[in-house]
């Protein structure tokens, strides 16, 4: 069993920073992806920024240029540092993990989600 225990979220003001945290636990080989999706009320799920076990990474386009996406591998954990915030970024922020357990199977876990709220 693997699990993804997210933190970091909270209410923040327009033009202001959270910085998202997910450690993944458990009955862990290796890890590939790991990447952070978001989901407004009445949205789909959609990505928000991904990272490779190389470290490449790829953003949204509504993202781009405000939010940064790292790991750290020694601690299974991977961090969304979110800048400039803007209402239209209130959602819920999901991490996603693909990992190889020791049984040798590789499968894609979330989290539950942590809720971003930006507003004045």
């Amino acid at each position: 069993q693997v699990q993804l225990v997210e933190s970091g979220g909270g209410l923040v003001q327009p033009g202001g920073s959270l910085r998202l945290s997910c450690a993944a636990s458990g009955s862990i080989f290796s890890i590939n992806t790991m990447g952070w999706y978001r989901q407004a009320p009445g949205k789909q799920r959609e990505l928000v920024a991904i990272i490779t076990s190389g470290g490449s990474t790829n953003y949204a386009d509504s993202v781009k240029g405000r939010f940064t996406i790292s790991r750290d591998n020694a601690e299974n954990t991977v961090f969304l540092q979110m800048n400039s915030l803007k209402p239209e970024d209130t959602a819920v922020y999901y991490c996603n993990v693909d990992v190889r357990t020791y049984r040798g199977c590789t499968s894609p876990y979330w989290g539950k989600g942590t809720l971003v709220t930006v507003s004045s």
